[in-house]
């Protein structure tokens, strides 16, 4: 019921209304931001990634997953909230070895696993959706120690508006396919704010990079955190 209640389950459901679910070509590069080519990949989980156990929180259709299992040789699962992202991304790279994709909410996965992961990523996921006095402790208790968080957000500073001046979340929207806006809870914190929740966790913040697209604005639109546990 979580899950369908959920703008996301909205999202793909439209998607699914309107895309074939058929294999797809692995892409060749790991995207952090919403234009192809921004940020640094793949490099921003470990340098050596063949054989190494990631996991994906809010891993929607799969690329990111797909792209590291195929192109660098790693262990992935992705979590996802909505059974129908599940779907999607299993019809599209279920065929690939190396590869797990999993229906749940992200804390209840972290808390049920008995496994330890080499990096944790999420890209516009479950990070920044969760409460993070929950999910950050969480997380920080299935990585390996001085392994890799890393997480790609919406800028606070998106539009010009300002970081949140304290630790409740805001109100925001998702936007569907259709362009019909759903609002949404959002954790929307500056770097100095995640550094200090990230410390409470046992993880300590090793960079923070800021993406613009011109399109947009001046404004900074997806800021990047990695982050490394203790």
């Amino acid at each position: 019921m979580l899950a369908q209640a959920s703008p996301w389950h909205a999202h793909a459901a439209q998607r699914i209304a309107t895309e074939l679910a058929e294999p797809l070509s692995v892409p060749a590069r790991m995207e952090w931001t919403t234009r192809p080519g921004q940020g640094p990949g793949a490099a921003a989980l470990c340098p050596d990634l063949p054989g190494k156990r990631l996991l994906e929180l809010g891993c929607g259709p799969g690329h990111n997953a797909a792209h590291l299992a195929t192109r660098h040789g790693s262990r992935v699962t992705g979590v996802d909230l909505v059974g129908l992202q599940v779907h999607r991304a299993r019809s599209h790279y279920g065929r690939l070895n190396n590869l797990t994709f999993v229906a749940g909410h992200a804390l209840h996965y972290l808390h049920a696993t008995d496994e330890q992961f080499d990096a944790i990523y999420s890209v516009f996921g479950a990070v920044g959706l969760v409460a993070p006095e929950l999910l950050l402790p969480a997380i920080a208790h299935r990585l390996k120690p001085g392994r890799t968080l890393a997480f790609s957000v919406p800028h606070p500073r998106r539009g010009g508006r300002p970081p949140s001046a304290d630790d409740r979340p805001r109100r925001d929207h998702v936007t569907l396919p259709d362009r019909t806006r759903l609002p949404v809870a959002r954790w929307d914190f500056d770097a100095a704010r995640w550094e200090k929740h990230l410390d409470r966790a046992g993880l300590w913040l090793a960079s923070a990079q800021e993406f613009h697209d011109p399109r947009q604005g001046r404004w900074p639109i997806t800021l990047l955190i990695t982050a490394r546990k203790r």
